[in-house]
């Protein structure tokens, strides 16, 4: 099945079956491997993405329900770079944004594997709610599981972004 879809502000289209997940068609046809694939029964959190402005496990959506639609994952956050690499949806060249770089100052960031998910769910939050109180933080990401930290850090970056 063909599927067209916009990704990080970029026109995608790839032939997929009607079983592949978004994280498949992500990942494995269009190469943006930022989105980990944890869990892949939409416990851990690890592979949430934006979908029409929606945090979403992209394990538990088809990649034919997002014809005509809009997804951003964490590559879609950075700033393009100088480099002829870089561009929307890239962002390896680019410049952090400010949850990402709220997330390296505040040593959010351990082992890395939750670290994508956990910045797209505070991107949500921080979307429609730029100043959340700890508990609304922690309420938001309480779908992202992380095994390194007591989450402490994670809640301090993401209250360091919205600042």
């Amino acid at each position: 099945m063909k599927v067209a879809l916009t990704v990080n502000g970029r026109s995608r289209s790839a032939d997929v079956a009607a079983t592949t997940t978004l994280v498949e068609l992500l990942r494995e046809h269009l190469g943006l491997t930022g989105t980990k694939v944890g869990c892949g029964h939409g416990e851990c959190g690890a592979c949430t993405v934006i979908l029409d402005g929606e945090p979403v496990n992209s394990c538990l959506v088809f990649a034919v329900q997002c014809q005509g639609r809009e997804v951003l994952t964490i590559e879609g956050l950075a700033e393009p770079g100088a480099h002829a690499n870089s561009g929307p949806g890239h962002g390896t060249d680019g410049v952090r944004h400010p949850i990402q770089e709220a997330f390296v100052e505040a040593g959010a960031v351990q082992c890395g594997y939750c670290t994508p998910g956990m910045i797209m769910s505070a991107y949500a939050l921080l979307a429609s709610n730029p100043a959340p109180s700890r508990a609304e933080i922690e309420r938001a990401i309480s779908g992202n599981l992380c095994r390194c930290t007591g989450y402490v850090k994670i809640v301090d970056a993401i209250e360091k972004a919205s600042a």
